[in-house]
């Protein structure tokens, strides 16, 4: 299944990268939850949230149904 949301996610991706931003995946569950990162614009986009449940959440779920939920993983922080 996470070949499928990778390739879901290659279709958002140029909507996300003509306003900066980007998605990164970073896992999809057993249970049907796939965990992405936004990165550039998007991670710091007060409309982060909604770009992630009304657009990615709604077409990866349109496409995949097994798909549950999506979920926004912070990115770590080196000090």
């Amino acid at each position: 299944m996470k070949e499928k949301v990778q390739e879901v996610l290659e279709k958002i991706r140029p909507s996300l990268q003509f306003d900066g931003g980007d998605v990164e995946l970073v896992d999809v569950t057993e249970d049907g939850i796939v965990k992405v990162r936004l990165t550039g614009a998007c991670g710091s986009c007060p409309f982060a949230t909604m770009t992630l449940k009304a657009g990615i959440e709604r077409i990866l779920k349109q496409e995949i149904p097994e798909i549950k939920e999506v979920q926004e993983v912070s990115a770590s922080r080196s000090i």
